[in-house]
């Protein structure tokens, strides 16, 4: 007995599938590890030990907490910056077409306080009798002339779209006019 219990403190490793081996003439019994069932509770609770672990000294150290959070205050730094430009560009661009409104509202005002003077001088109410009254001064002949023609109504409207007519440039060349504006 004393030599079974010598003999089976020696663990034998086998390479092959063999369950029974022979040492000292003896026949040994090997252990084989039979698989046992898997507890899924088992292995999804290790698993999230493992991430809770993980989690806390590996992820949630100090230094990466600091690091996160000072991540997290640039990208909303930057975002806040981008948000207040572009509210800023277009409060300028209303602020633009606002005073472009009102310089012509200044120059139709003006133009109605001419007309109301040029109503009020004596060379129209003149204009006027004569038109209205068929009035005239002594010595002045009236002369009726017949309707212009086509192409003399077109002679200097042709001149005015050709002018009027603007080339639209790529962004390209408006940079390059604004940048070299000589050439």
């Amino acid at each position: 007995m004393r030599l079974i219990h010598a003999v089976s403190l020696v663990r034998v490793q086998v390479p092959r599938p063999a369950s029974i081996k022979m040492v000292f003439g003896l026949a040994l019994c090997e252990r084989v590890q039979v698989p046992r069932p898997v507890n899924m509770m088992n292995t999804i609770g290790a698993k999230w030990r493992k991430l809770k672990y993980w989690l806390k000294h590996g992820f949630l150290s100090v230094e990466n907490v600091v690091l996160v959070v000072a991540i997290i205050m640039c990208l909303t730094w930057t975002y806040q910056s981008i948000k207040a430009m572009s509210r800023n560009w277009e409060l300028v661009e209303r602020l633009n077409t606002e005073q472009k409104t009102l310089q012509l509202l200044r120059v139709e005002v003006e133009a109605a306080e001419l007309e109301n003077e040029y109503y009020t001088l004596d060379e129209y109410k003149e204009l006027a009798a004569r038109k209205s009254a068929g009035k005239q001064l002594p010595g002045e002949h009236m002369v009726y002339l017949p309707e212009n023609s086509e192409a003399a109504k077109n002679k200097y409207q042709e001149k005015v779209a050709v002018s009027q007519e603007e080339k639209h440039y790529s962004n390209f060349e408006k940079w390059m006019m604004y940048l070299f504006p000589n050439n």
